[in-house]
């Protein structure tokens, strides 16, 4: 993360912070399914931080918001209010409000090509199919934003990817899930205070520009209607 100046005055002296928005992508309302894991996971790092009864809706970036600062680290997470599909509304508009830039900008979701209790860290990229992913990289104009990959499995037998995903956990499944919310919290933890990482701008592999046209830019710019529920 690179660093901007605040206006935060310490001892009548302005600091250095970083400004990072850490994600939870998901379907408002689905809190428990696969699909908003990465809602889950967000909690756990709210209730981790003790700032868990803190989150206020904000309707200026159509989601729920909390504000806390880790060390020289200021911290916006963020649980979007509109579907998995368009939830890069949410975030974009988060990210003009705080002045936050997309490769500051810690996005956490489901992977269903990992089982449960996988857990990987993805520097940028293709969204790999993942709508909510794909909504972000759309109205942020780049595919730079880090990612947390929750691995959730694919579905078994002949149920459907997208039962699969929109379903909740199994109770043999929350006995992992508990693991791996701690274990969440721990790599982001990590990732927001790692000194080296704070002090020099991240550089992901095969970020790049998203190509859009004027009028796209137009268009996703501009308020849409909740109608559809995005899959991964």
């Amino acid at each position: 993360w690179s660093h901007q100046k605040l206006p935060t005055p310490l001892n009548g002296k302005y600091v250095f912070i970083v400004v990072v928005q850490v994600v939870g992508l998901g379907n408002p309302g689905m809190n428990r399914s696969r699909h908003s894991v990465g809602m889950a996971v967000l909690e756990a790092l709210a209730s981790r931080l003790g700032v868990a009864d803190n989150w206020r809706a904000d309707r200026h970036v159509s989601g729920e918001v909390i504000v806390c600062d880790i060390q020289d680290t200021q911290i916006v997470l963020l649980r979007p209010r509109l579907l998995m599909n368009i939830n890069g509304v949410s975030v974009a508009k988060a990210a003009g409000k705080y002045s936050i830039k997309p490769e500051h900008i810690l996005l956490v979701h489901d992977e269903l090509d990992k089982p449960l209790g996988k857990l990987a860290m993805k520097q940028g990229g293709s969204a790999r199919g993942h709508n909510g992913v794909r909504s972000c990289v759309e109205c942020l104009q780049t595919d730079v934003m880090p990612r947390l990959r929750i691995g959730i499995g694919r579905p078994s037998g002949k149920t459907s990817v997208d039962r699969h995903v929109l379903g909740r956990f199994s109770q043999e499944e929350q006995e992992v899930l508990s693991g791996v919310l701690e274990e969440s919290v721990d790599i982001l933890l990590s990732q927001l205070t790692d000194k080296e990482n704070v002090q020099s701008p991240v550089s992901p592999r095969g970020g790049r520009l998203a190509s859009q046209t004027g009028k796209q830019r137009e268009r996703l710019s501009a308020p849409r209607k909740d109608t559809t529920t995005g899959q991964t």
